[in-house]
């Protein structure tokens, strides 16, 4: 999907962040009807109200092309007009918060969406492999919602760095590998 396959580092973050939680034992409610938010814990929506906020850059309340186009510039990215008609176009109609909120439990409940987006964003930063440890580790302390030395060090304790190098299918296997255990 262009939503998911084309959202900017810090939509990956919070996806990374959804499945480090729903493995994690979090309470959180089951769907019910058309309460999308029950599906969620307060704090994934915490965290989903922050990146609405982070994308709807002119702060009106819906996200636009503008609003979406001004947040990949904000990550050094340049996207077409055409991608970004592509992302709202998944959306029945203009992007509030809550229709953001149902874009992502679509997502999740469409079953593996979620890990192909954690993978792709890792894919990004891949290569032959291995993943530069440096530019990963600015990466999280860059962009979106950023991470803290201690964060950093907490994350990096868990891979297996080689010569500056992440093993990037052992960095993949950690994040996937939350979903696989606390299914079924």
């Amino acid at each position: 999907s262009v939503l998911t396959s084309s959202l900017p580092f810090i939509l990956q973050r919070l996806l990374q962040k959804l499945k480090m939680a729903k493995g994690s034992g979090s309470k959180k409610a089951k769907r019910s009807g058309s309460n999308i938010f029950a599906m969620f814990s307060q704090k994934q929506i915490q965290e989903f109200k922050e990146a609405f906020g982070i994308m709807d850059t002119d702060k009106d309340g819906i996200i636009t092309a503008g609003d979406l186009k001004a947040v990949f510039a904000s990550v050094g990215k340049s996207v077409s007009d055409s991608d970004v008609s592509g992302m709202l176009s998944e959306a029945p109609g203009p992007v509030n918060f809550t229709q953001l909120v149902t874009l992502f439990a679509e997502k999740m409940a469409g079953g593996t969406d979620d890990d192909d987006v954690i993978l792709k964003s890792f894919e990004a930063f891949e290569i032959n492999g291995k993943i530069d440890a440096e530019m990963f580790k600015h990466s999280l302390m860059t962009w979106g919602e950023k991470f803290n030395s201690t964060e950093v060090d907490d994350a990096f304790a868990e891979f297996q760095i080689e010569g500056g190098q992440i093993d990037a299918l052992h960095l993949k296997g950690l994040m996937v590998a939350k979903k696989e255990e606390g299914e079924e």
